[in-house]
């Protein structure tokens, strides 16, 4: 055992074995990381973001839209150079862990930790929403919403235990075919739209058309607007199953969320500005379904329309439980979470554990608001678990943002990429994460799911404290940034 005195955080060295029982298998190159990014995220496309439309209207998530994207263009650009001079598979836990030592690590891969089993939840409500309608209108019948989450996790987390290798190919597909749902959509939808639709939410008085709920709406948009983007960071996470992540890892990031804007400003114009218009979109769990109802025609299958509208969600909803069980697995192999949780497939070497209790954790946060809706409210599953992914997002993108502007001060660390927005693209996006942060508790229809998650922090950061900091293991992240302090 040796003692950090610096940090009171006391350290186990593992021997060979432990390491053995937590191993990664190599897979990824450039297109399978762009796949990746762009496949977490696609399903902000489908569902989700369209919440905003009725609180701040058409004009105010357009803001809301182009503040964040200048946020995540800072974002994406900085942990592009950080991921290959950290090719770790903690990802933002190593940068925070790198910069501000153990107490930095843990609060920053918390958080995203939250952020990243949170996220499933809200996709797989959007997904039930879609076979719930498939199941009804073409066999009639009625299935309980929580039964199809269940079956998506089953289905899902079994796929990624199977192998790296399927992950990934499965996750080139869908995302493609996501976004070829995407495309024919926008074809469809641009000689439909009109003015008339995308600002038909009714303004409170004083307000105008283009900013219904005033200026305060677009800060209270800012959640739905990361909703397009949120989860593109979790590229640095595939760092050790990547062939050459030093050269592949800033394309796929920067690849991706040019991919994403270019995506989210053709969604939000075509779906909000085509019949029924933004006010029925706004409050829709299905928008997409909608859309293509208005481009094919109301006779058109219904069943048809809502399997292409589920591509989307299915390709994050995939890609993401791939973020939750690495993140996991990092966190766990150097003892932040219990070590049990960090163990590998025998054969596989897949982080098997972890895949199930985020899993696990995820459905159980969704059932509980589900059937929760006298602490709740009547607000949408999918709005309350929205906000509180966004809430551990945010976080996890100030202290990455925070450890950018620290690392930049270490002198002899390789950088193979280097952003050129340097600190200036790290602070604006420090600033717009800061802000979006206040800007959660503004809306209280979502207050209490803030709430929640606050203390869901809060006890995590007391287990830390209290036991785990004093049971560390010196993974490869903790070496590293150790022997990174000293130069």
């Amino acid at each position: 055992m040796t003692e950090n005195k610096r940090s009171g955080v006391t350290y186990q060295r593992a021997d060979d074995s432990y390491f053995e029982e937590r191993g990664l298998r190599r897979f990824a190159g450039v297109w399978s990381l762009w796949a990746l990014g762009v496949g977490a995220v696609i399903s902000g496309d489908f569902f989700g973001w369209n919440f905003g439309l009725l609180s701040g209207g058409f004009g105010g998530l357009l803001t809301a839209t182009l503040i964040v994207a200048v946020m995540y263009i800072g974002l994406c650009f900085s942990i592009a150079e950080l991921s290959p001079a950290l090719p770790h598979t903690g990802g933002a836990y190593s940068f925070g862990r790198t910069a501000f030592g153990p107490w930095g690590g843990f609060l920053t891969g918390l958080a995203e930790s939250i952020e990243y089993v949170l996220t499933p939840a809200v996709i797989v409500v959007g997904i039930g929403g879609y076979v719930g309608t498939i199941l009804e209108t073409s066999f009639g019948w009625s299935v309980p919403a929580p039964i199809l989450w269940a079956l998506f996790y089953a289905v899902f987390v079994g796929i990624n235990i199977i192998g790296v290798e399927l992950t990934f190919r499965l996750t080139v597909v869908i995302t493609f075919i996501a976004l070829l749902v995407l495309i024919v959509f926008w074809i469809g939808a641009i000689p439909l739209f009109s003015w008339d639709h995308a600002l038909s939410v009714a303004p409170d008085p004083g307000a105008s058309r283009w900013f219904p709920r005033g200026l305060s709406g677009v800060t209270a948009c800012l959640p739905f607007a990361i909703w397009f983007y949120l989860a593109i960071e979790q590229l640095p996470l595939a760092a050790e199953e990547s062939h050459d992540p030093k050269r592949d890892m800033p394309r796929g990031l920067l690849w991706g969320i040019a991919t994403l804007i270019v995506a989210s400003l053709f969604t939000l114009f075509l779906n909000a500005g085509i019949a029924p218009g933004a006010a029925v979109v706004g409050a829709s769990e299905e928008p997409l379904f909608l859309a293509f109802q208005t481009i094919f025609g109301e006779g058109a299958s219904a069943t048809a329309l809502s399997l292409a509208a589920v591509a989307g969600l299915i390709a994050s909803f995939h890609a993401i439980i791939y973020a939750y069980g690495r993140n996991i697995y990092s966190l766990s192999r150097a003892g932040y979470f219990p070590t049990w949780m960090s163990r590998t497939h025998k054969t596989r070497k897949t982080p098997h554990v972890a895949l199930i209790v985020g899993a696990i954790a995820g459905f159980l946060v969704a059932l509980s608001i589900e059937y929760g809706q006298a602490f709740f409210g009547e607000v949408p599953v999918g709005g309350v678990l929205l906000n509180m992914a966004v809430f551990g997002a945010v976080i996890a993108y100030i202290f990455q943002m925070a450890a950018y502007l620290r690392i930049k001060s270490i002198e002899g660390l390789e950088r193979p990429y280097v952003s050129p927005l340097g600190r200036t693209g790290a602070a604006i996006a420090l600033v717009i994460a800061s802000i979006t942060l206040v800007c959660l508790f503004v809306n209280p229809d979502y207050r209490p799911g803030i709430y929640g998650v606050a203390i869901w922090y809060a006890l995590s950061v007391a287990y830390f404290a209290f036991y785990a900091r004093h049971r560390m293991i010196l993974s490869p992240e903790e070496e590293f940034a150790e022997q990174a302090k000293k130069s």
